[in-house]
């Protein structure tokens, strides 16, 4: 299937024994070379959606494609292709990191043992462990433990890489490394689905997403589209004394939902900068600065605010991410 996609899912479902649907028949499409962020609240289905995929789990109903294979029926002809990080590594407690990887890279058939010490030493270089390669995998932190995950699926290279929650247990340096990392793998060529519920932390390195709530793809696309679908608002600073001129030369162009300092200036504030706020709509911000510059309007600044992701995700379900779901 040649359909530019690395990952297509066709009404993809999980029910388990119990009725409760985990996955209800979602549509996933992930451009190759993308970094998508599969972004949900804990337990919205994202980490069963990816054990399908990797033919972890298998699906209730529905088809599931990775890199024009459908899964499970090629998985073994594809998945040596595909680098995976799924609900925390698993590793032999008594072994080194280093020794970890062996036994791993051992494991695969497609790997060629006379360059296995090198790619292991590579890949714990990328992910920051080569100073604790030498420690038992029991005395690894949970920061640690999700690193050695991550060299894991970096063994050999990769066209696809499935990353759950990468980020988990990293502190803020570690979480800057892993942006770094997927970005990095990215530019190679590579095609990244991270699963997070960290909206703005996965916002700052994806090119597209995917957002899960209780089992269902409320919306996916290219990020920059999907924000821009989003309410933004134009921001107009001016001197509080003529907050009242910007907001009807604001009204005059059409814009709405117009909103002006809650209280009119005092004296002492009458040259204190003051915001006033409208839904931009199809008005260009360049027309709008013309038009209060021509109203005698002092602009001391106008800005397009534009909303997050987890904005958007809470206008459409009117709910926030807790991550203790």
């Amino acid at each position: 299937m040649s359909d530019g996609l690395a990952i297509r899912t066709q009404a993809l479902t999980k029910r388990f024994r119990s009725g409760q649907v985990a996955v209800d028949g979602i549509d996933l499409a992930v451009p190759r070379g993308a970094v998508y962020g599969f972004l949900g609240p804990n337990g919205s289905g994202k980490t069963t959606t990816i054990r399908m995929l990797l033919g972890l789990a298998r699906p209730t109903s529905g088809r599931a494609w990775l890199l024009g294979a459908e899964v499970p029926h090629e998985a073994t002809r594809v998945l040596p292709r595909v680098g995976a990080l799924v609900e925390g590594p698993a590793f032999h407690p008594y072994l080194t990191g280093r020794a970890n990887l062996a036994r791993l890279d051992a494991g695969d058939a497609t790997a060629d043992p006379r360059t296995s010490r090198r790619r292991a030493e590579s890949a714990l270089e990328r992910v920051g462990l080569t100073a604790a390669a030498a420690k038992p995998y029991r005395q690894y932190s949970l920061g640690m433990k999700q690193r050695l995950g991550l060299a894991a699926a970096l063994l050999q290279p990769r066209d696809l890489l499935v990353l759950d929650e990468p980020t988990n247990g990293l502190d803020p340096q570690g979480t800057r490394e892993v942006r770094h990392l997927v970005r990095e793998l990215a530019d190679g060529g590579a095609t990244v689905l991270v699963s997070s519920h960290l909206l703005a932390e996965i916002e700052q390195v994806c090119s597209h997403v995917g957002i899960m709530s209780r089992g269902h793809l409320l919306l996916q696309g290219d990020r920059t589209e999907l924000l821009d679908r989003g309410a933004a608002r134009l921001v107009v600073t001016t001197r509080g004394a003529q907050t009242g001129a910007a907001a009807e030369v604001l009204t005059g162009l059409g814009l709405t939902e117009v909103e002006p300092p809650d209280e009119p200036p005092g004296d002492a504030s009458r040259d204190v900068p003051a915001r006033v706020t409208a839904a931009l709509g199809p008005t260009p911000p360049e027309k709008v600065a013309a038009a209060l510059v021509h109203a005698g309007v002092d602009l001391l600044g106008l800005e397009v605010a534009r909303p997050s992701l987890e904005q958007v995700f809470v206008g459409l379900t009117g709910e926030g991410f807790d991550v203790a779901r």
